[in-house]
């Protein structure tokens, strides 16, 4: 699929001021982590919403997250391009969480606040649930939109591998570190300041970080996609099922070849053994060589390159490792909503004066995993290295962390069954009870 971006239509060659990038990066990441880490929160506290819908809402609106960037990757590699789709993005996400700021401001978007030590909460009305769930899908549109394509922009600017390389270490060092501000400062305000300053300074983030990139705009390389790769994937499925019944070739002059795409790249000469049956979109048989009034279709539909068919495959083979992220994932987020509930009827006091909130222990996490990165990189591998004399490669990496994952959901369960069970027999209140602010796991 690569060769299907053309490079020849750049408004500039420049790469830009890469301050600037990290900075659009470094606030579009605050937006984006100040609304979401606290958000089980605010749904409880500001809706009267009961801890589980909250938790359910919540997991939903983290399923959107990793699922619409599949959408958005779509539209920025076969029709837009990288650059514009970010812009529009950046623009969505900046009108949700003005619409959130709005939202904290009025009080008649909102209901009224629970009486303190009552167990009746008015529950929200139609109208402000439709507001609020706009307001959700505004930034979920935008932050899904910015997520992917940032860091493809961003790639697209060098030439380099090494300098590709350093961008991506500072892409995720900079999502850290904005997801770090988020979990404590602008938690922290939300709970103990306000709502409005709150989310107000998320805005403020999005804001700037949108005029910072929009003013750099013109310094950047634009790749313009010439056509969707996901088509060639959809044309290697159609041309081997139209030539399911002919007879796989071992010679190489039997098979087509397109140079128009596979000369700035090595290009496969014979197509793979694996996968064999897709073989036959790149074999050349009679009726793709007949001319005829719908010769564009044979050739589109009937016949694909080698280089095409090779790439499939590649796509076939990420489908395990596709699969094992999606399984391993889905806990992950469940323990996070766990935490701010666990959180919510946790002591969480330091000292007389000061009390952690509980969107802030997600922080935990964020730093647990910054952590074991940098043991991985600098003690673990080079450990593994100078023993073995061996380099793990990119798939056990890969792995190794997966089992890390697995031991690690393995041992929360086993406290999550205890601690669900001590809180289960120490009130009546538990989940099921009336009272939708208190009620723990």
């Amino acid at each position: 699929m690569a060769g299907l971006i053309s490079t020849a239509d750049t408004e500039a060659q420049s790469s830009g001021d890469p301050s600037s990038k990290r900075a659009t990066l470094l606030g579009l990441s605050i937006t984006s982590f100040g609304w979401v880490m606290n958000l089980i929160v605010f749904l409880i506290e500001e809706y009267n919403i009961k801890n589980i819908a909250a938790a359910q809402i919540s997991n939903i609106v983290n399923g959107c997250l990793s699922m619409l960037p599949v959408v958005t990757t779509i539209l920025a590699d076969s029709f837009f391009g990288n650059i514009p789709v970010f812009s529009t993005s950046a623009f969505i996400s900046l009108l949700g969480i003005f619409l959130l700021t709005l939202i904290t401001s009025f009080d008649y978007l909102r209901p009224i606040p629970c009486e303190t030590g009552s167990i009746l909460c008015q529950s929200p009305s139609k109208l402000q649930l439709g507001i609020l769930y706009t307001a959700l899908a505004l930034v979920i549109t935008g932050t899904a939109g910015t997520r992917v394509t940032l860091a493809s922009a961003g790639a697209n600017q060098y030439e380099k591998p090494k300098d590709k390389g350093s961008f991506f270490n500072w892409y995720f060092l900079t999502v850290n570190t904005g997801a770090i501000i988020s979990a404590t400062a602008i938690v922290y305000t939300q709970d103990n300041a306000s709502w409005k300053l709150g989310f107000g300074l998320s805005a403020a983030a999005n804001l700037i970080s949108f005029f910072v990139f929009i003013s750099g705009k013109r310094y950047y390389k634009h790749d313009k996609p010439i056509k969707s790769p996901f088509t060639s994937l959809v044309r290697v499925v159609v041309a081997a099922t139209v030539k399911r019944k002919a007879v796989i070739s071992s010679k190489e002059e039997d098979y087509h070849h397109n140079e128009l795409i596979e000369e700035t790249k090595n290009s496969a000469v014979m197509p793979s053994k694996c996968f064999r049956f897709l073989n036959r979109a790149a074999l050349k048989v009679e009726g793709d060589l007949k001319v005829s009034h719908d010769e564009s279709f044979n050739k589109i539909w009937r016949l694909c390159s080698v280089q095409e068919v090779e790439d499939f495959k590649a796509v076939l083979r990420l489908i395990p490792l596709w699969l094992a992220i999606m399984l391993v994932s889905t806990p992950i987020v469940v323990q996070t909503s766990m935490m701010v509930l666990q959180g919510l009827v946790t002591d969480r006091g330091l000292g007389p004066h000061f009390k952690v909130t509980a969107g802030s222990l997600q922080v935990i996490t964020i730093i647990s995993a910054c952590i074991v990165i940098i043991m991985n990189n600098w003690l673990v591998y080079p450990m593994y290295q100078k023993l073995t004399n061996k380099q793990l490669t990119p798939l056990q990496k890969t792995w190794e962390r997966k089992a890390m994952a697995v031991l690690t959901g393995t041992s929360d369960g086993e406290e999550g069954d205890g601690s669900s069970t001590r809180d289960g027999e120490e009130g009546d209140g538990g989940v099921d009870g009336d009272d939708g602010r208190n009620g723990g796991w």
